[in-house]
């Protein structure tokens, strides 16, 4: 697993007067099953988020509002993404460290994930991150 897996996918908009609609389908918008479903917001100004990596965790992570900062790692390239639109999602394979900042003023990131939540699937050590990574 590495950056090259990572994508920016572009979600259907159905464009109308009264407002745009923006759906998800599971296996068919993103290359996994949805098992959770969680949003961050009222984020802190300066504040960030994230700081780990997932065994096995996938995850899509969407601009609902506003904009912020994503920077991922693979253990050998970093890369910043910035989302700031709602029909966008950047989707995040296992074994990829992340973290978030420069959110906006009222800003809402939704994130869609291929499990349910289980602490053991964190890993929220850089240095362990990284050691997996070199090791296999």
């Amino acid at each position: 697993m590495g950056l090259d897996q990572v994508r920016i996918l572009t979600l259907p908009k159905v464009s109308d007067p009264r407002g745009n609609l923006t759906f998800v389908e599971e296996n068919r918008h993103v290359p996994f099953e949805i098992k959770r479903v969680y949003y961050l917001y009222d984020v802190p100004g300066g504040e960030g988020r994230g700081g780990h990596a997932h065994h096995e965790l996938e995850q899509l992570i969407i601009a609902a509002s506003g904009s912020f900062d994503i920077i991922l790692d693979d253990g050998y390239v970093r890369h910043r993404f910035h989302l700031n639109r709602s029909y966008f999602g950047l989707y995040v394979p296992r074994m990829i460290w992340r973290a978030m900042d420069n959110f906006s003023s009222a800003s809402v990131c939704l994130v869609l994930a291929s499990n349910f939540y289980d602490e053991v699937d964190y890993i929220r050590d850089y240095t362990e991150f990284s050691r997996k990574i070199r090791n296999g």
